[in-house]
């Protein structure tokens, strides 16, 4: 049997983070260890971790330094890396262990807006899938990796934003990086604080801007600065 090692970044969204440990202790296949990475430097996401027998590490504000600081205190065979407000199906633990029996190094979980759900949900979907085949799932999925293969490759580039664009390309040049069918629930509140159109707009002129050479700390600052993190 696999040992997973689950990674989250997290930067003052404890009450999400809680949800997701306790969802991560109910599953009928649980991981090795549970690693979150802290920017905010949090008190109470310390004792959150506490709580649910997480590990807790703080780390500067800034998303792919979190992710790499993750995986270099991970010692399961598989790395996963999970945001702090993601929402899981049913067993994703053996849905990951059966792509990597089947000769996947990693891959990543079908895109899916949690509840409350409204019918932009039902257009963006298969649109991000699509995005995925001919493109790169973002971090949101649920990236997975078998931690040598991560370590091999270079692991996530030390950047605020599109951190994981180099990984995934490096993946599939280096072997199977599979999707799984199994969904991952992808917080709403975003797109429904700032309007689906607007955030999906903003979202897609942030990745282009990105493919014309504008670096992941500028675009991360235009980010947060208009839409908030």
């Amino acid at each position: 049997m696999l040992n997973f090692s689950v990674i989250i970044p997290c930067f003052h969204d404890e009450e999400k983070l809680a949800c997701l440990l306790a969802q991560l202790q109910k599953l009928p296949n649980k991981p090795w260890e549970i690693i979150v990475v802290d920017a905010a430097n949090s008190e109470p996401c310390a004792k959150i971790c506490a709580q649910f027998q997480a590990q807790w590490i703080a780390s500067e504000p800034c998303r792919g330094q979190q992710l790499l600081t993750g995986a270099a205190q991970a010692q399961g065979d598989v790395l996963w890396f999970l945001h702090a407000d993601a929402q899981l199906s049913a067993d994703p633990l053996t849905a990951m262990t059966k792509a990597i029996e089947q000769g996947a190094i990693g891959g990543y979980f079908r895109f899916r807006f949690a509840a409350p759900r409204a019918w932009p949900a039902i257009l963006l979907e298969p649109a991000i899938a699509l995005r995925c085949r001919t493109g790169v799932p973002y971090g949101d999925q649920g990236i997975f990796m078998a931690r040598p293969v991560y370590h091999q490759i270079g692991g996530h580039a030390p950047w605020p934003l599109f951190e994981e664009v180099p990984l995934v390309h490096a993946a599939r040049q280096f072997g199977k990086f599979l999707p799984l069918s199994e969904p991952i629930f992808v917080d709403p509140r975003r797109w429904q604080r700032d309007g689906w159109c607007r955030r999906t707009w903003h979202n897609r002129r942030l990745a282009l801007n990105f493919m014309c050479g504008v670096t992941p700390q500028e675009l991360a600052s235009r980010y947060h600065s208009k839409n908030g993190s």
